[in-house]
C-alpha cells in the first residue's frame, strides 16, 4: 500500500474541517463548557466593520476591549478622561447581552509618563502614586459598575523567572501595589470579578511565581476571582502536556481560570523565545514573512490541528470559565505588527475576508462528544 502524501492528507483534513453548518456558532457549541469571547477594536464595537460585527454577534457571548480602557486611552492627562470609546464598547456588550470584560487597570505599559512623575518631573511619593491609582480605579470602575462583569486589575506583573517585575508601580509603591489595586477595585465595584492576567505563565518558573502571587493576595484578603492565561501561542509552544500541567496547577488556587488573549502565531519566530512582552521588537529580515500571498493549505492544516489540540485540553478543565480570542479576523491581529512590523499573519479563526478558516471547523468539532 502506498503511503498518502502530505499534500493528500492535508487536503483531506481541510475538507473535513472546512464545512461547518452555515449557522454554527462557537458560543452555542461550547455553552456547556465556557464562555467564548473576542477582543474588539473601535471599528468593531462602533459598527464600522459590518462583517466583523456580524461575526461577533453570531459567534461570541463575551467581549474584551483591545485598547480603549487602558490608562493611556481612557485617562491620557491628569485632569482628562476620555470615556467616549469605552462607553460605546460597553453599550455594544449590553445591547448584545454579553459578559463584558474591562482590560486593564494597572499595567507597566500603555500608562502615560505623567502617572509616574510629580510636578517637578521626579518620581512621586508612594502615597501620591497610591492616590493616583485609587482615583483612576474609582472613577473608571465606578463608571461601569454593574455593567462590566470582570476586570483585569493587574496585568503582567511578573518577569520570566517568576519574580515581580521592577515596574514603576513596584519601585515607587512597593510589592503591595498589587494588594492595593485589588482593594481599590473591589471598593469601586464589590460585585465585579477581579482577575490577574499574564503571558507565558505556562512555563514552570513563571507559573510558580504566578501561583505565589495569587496565594499571597489571597492570604492578605484580596478579592481576586480568577487568573488569566493570555494564550499567545504558536504552532509548537506550549505543548499540550505543558498546558495541561499548568492548568492542573492553577486549578489548585481555587479561582476561575480564563484563556484571555488566544491567538496562534504561524510565522517563524523572530529570534525570541515565546513571549508577549510588548517591549520586544525585531527587524524585518529574509524568511520571517513567508505568506504574504495567503496561507498555504499545509499551514492551514497545521493551524487547524493546533487549535483542535488546544481546545481538547481546554475542555478537559472544568475550572475554565472563558476562552477569549485576541481579535476577530486576521486583518486586525496585533501579530501583524509584533514583534516585527508589517508582516502578514494568520492567527485567528476568521480570515481577512471575514470567512471562517478550517481552524474554525476544527475547533467546533472538539465540542462534539
Amino acid at each position: 500500500m502506498k503511503l498518502l502524501s502530505k499534500c493528500v492528507i492535508a487536503t483531506s483534513l481541510l475538507t473535513a474541517w472546512s464545512a461547518p453548518a452555515q449557522d454554527a456558532a462557537l458560543k452555542d457549541a461550547f455553552k456547556d463548557h465556557f464562555l467564548i469571547g473576542a477582543a474588539l477594536n473601535q471599528s468593531q464595537f462602533s459598527g464600522q466593520s459590518s462583517c466583523e460585527v456580524s461575526i461577533v454577534e453570531q459567534q461570541f457571548n463575551s467581549i474584551s476591549p483591545e485598547n480603549v480602557l487602558k490608562w493611556e486611552s481612557v485617562h491620557p492627562k491628569p485632569d482628562q478622561y476620555n470615556f467616549g470609546p469605552g462607553d460605546n464598547y460597553v453599550e455594544f456588550g449590553l445591547t448584545h447581552r454579553m459578559f463584558i470584560i474591562g482590560h486593564n487597570l494597572v499595567w507597566h505599559s500603555q500608562t502615560p509618563a505623567w502617572v509616574f512623575k510629580d510636578d517637578r518631573g521626579e518620581p512621586p511619593t508612594r502615597d501620591a502614586l497610591l492616590s493616583r491609582m485609587h482615583d483612576h480605579i474609582a472613577i473608571v470602575v465606578g463608571r461601569y459598575k454593574g455593567k462590566i462583569g470582570g476586570w483585569d486589575v493587574v496585568n503582567e506583573a511578573l518577569d520570566e523567572d517568576g519574580s515581580l517585575r521592577k515596574s514603576s508601580w513596584q519601585k515607587i509603591i512597593g510589592d503591595d501595589y498589587l494588594l492595593k489595586a485589588y482593594e481599590f477595585a473591589h471598593e469601586a465595584d464589590p460585585d465585579a470579578e477581579l482577575y490577574y492576567n499574564d503571558y507565558s505563565i505556562e512555563n514552570p518558573r513563571k507559573r510558580a511565581g504566578a501561583m505565589a502571587l495569587i496565594r499571597n493576595l489571597q492570604a492578605h484578603g484580596a478579592h481576586i476571582s480568577g487568573i488569566g492565561l493570555q494564550g499567545h501561542y504558536d504552532l509548537t509552544w506550549p505543548s499540550a502536556a505543558l498546558l495541561d500541567e499548568a492548568l492542573n496547577d492553577f486549578s489548585k488556587l481555587g479561582v476561575k481560570i480564563m484563556i484571555t488573549e488566544l491567538d496562534i502565531n504561524v510565522l517563524p519566530r523572530a529570534g525570541q523565545a515565546p513571549s508577549a512582552d510588548v517591549a520586544d521588537r525585531a527587524e524585518m529580515r529574509g524568511g520571517i514573512n513567508p505568506y504574504t500571498n495567503g496561507l498555504p493549505a499545509e499551514m492551514q492544516t497545521k493551524l487547524a490541528a493546533r487549535y483542535a489540540e488546544l481546545f481538547r485540553v481546554f475542555i478537559k478543565h472544568k475550572e475554565i470559565g472563558r476562552v477569549t480570542f485576541w481579535g476577530v479576523t486576521d486583518a486586525g491581529s496585533w501579530l501583524n505588527n509584533y514583534p516585527v512590523r508589517n508582516r502578514t499573519n494568520y492567527p485567528l479563526l476568521f480570515d481577512r475576508q471575514c470567512q471562517a478558516k478550517p481552524a474554525f471547523g476544527a475547533v467546533l468539532k472538539t465540542a462534539v462528544p
